[in-house]
């Protein structure tokens, strides 16, 4: 059997049928990776070729394979306390508002997506338990979610290397870490503290019961859409989160250049986007 190869031809299709199902934009410098996901994926199906495996990924009535490409194609790179700032500001300043501003005793929810393995929700978590002093008089739903279910099932399971959780206090790893072979596994408590499920961002019907959220965390993910996909997320969002709420966006993002739906609030801490009281 000649060895399998994805034309030009073959990679625009792909790109522009992977850009619809989920809002990603590969672009050429990404043709590597995406030519070597998409060859093992026809190895793994027992495809031909590239258009016999595409035509079973657009007409398969089950879209078990679109979900095995999309596992395949995301990358989930991240470690605990990763801009950790941006935890300082929420526990320092962005609870503090939002607290203020309650007027009944409905829980604060907080939505981490792409929750990629888990190290952020759980990290927010953490912070929380370690940091708020005022935890204890609050109700909180932590929610997290990705469009990998791979990477879903990890983060519920709540192994990490070593390499994950290098920069946690030492403290901290021994309080809510168990020690294992190869690495650490988060305690049952913090397990069952977030709440993970998969969600397409850029699906309506996916996204409809994330509703009354005060605090969303969207790090390090738009930088994978275009222009597009992003005011579609930021509209999203908008529509998710409480009069008065925040997003919380990765260093090199910027909410500004997306959409002006949302304010500009400079925290000593950081500088994250808010939902107007008046919307």
């Amino acid at each position: 059997m000649p060895a399998i190869t994805i034309s030009e031809d073959d990679f625009l299709k792909f790109k522009e049928y992977f850009y619809r199902k989920t809002g990603m934009l590969f672009e050429n410098s990404k043709r590597y990776f995406v030519d070597k996901r998409l060859i093992e994926r026809i190895e793994e199906t027992k495809s031909d070729n590239f258009r016999n495996y595409f035509n079973m990924l657009r007409f398969e009535v089950s879209g078990n394979e679109l979900q095995n490409l999309v596992n395949s194609m995301t990358v989930n790179e991240t470690y605990f306390f990763r801009e950790e700032y941006q935890f300082k500001c929420l526990v320092d300043s962005i609870l503090s508002e939002i607290t203020k501003k309650k007027t009944d005793d409905s829980p604060i929810r907080i939505w981490s997506v792409p929750s990629s393995s888990g190290e952020e929700p759980y990290s927010i978590a953490i912070y929380l338990l370690e940091y708020w002093a005022d935890i204890d008089k609050w109700d909180v739903e932590i929610m997290s979610s990705d469009i990998d279910t791979n990477i879903i099932l990890q983060a519920k399971r709540g192994f990490y290397s070593p390499r994950s959780v290098q920069h946690l206090p030492t403290k901290i790893l021994a309080k809510y870490f168990r020690r294992e072979a190869e690495g650490y596994q988060i305690c049952e408590d913090l397990r069952q503290a977030v709440e993970f499920s998969r969600v397409n961002i850029m699906d309506p019907v996916q996204v409809r019961p994330f509703r009354n959220v005060d605090v969303i965390f969207c790090r390090n993910l738009l930088i994978y859409f275009d222009d597009t996909s992003r005011r579609q997320a930021a509209e999203m969002f908008f529509d998710s989160i409480n009069k008065g709420g925040f997003v919380c966006l990765g260093h090199s993002e910027s909410m500004s250049r997306i959409s002006s739906l949302f304010r500009v609030r400079k925290f000593p801490e950081a500088i994250v986007y808010q939902k107007p009281w008046e919307a």
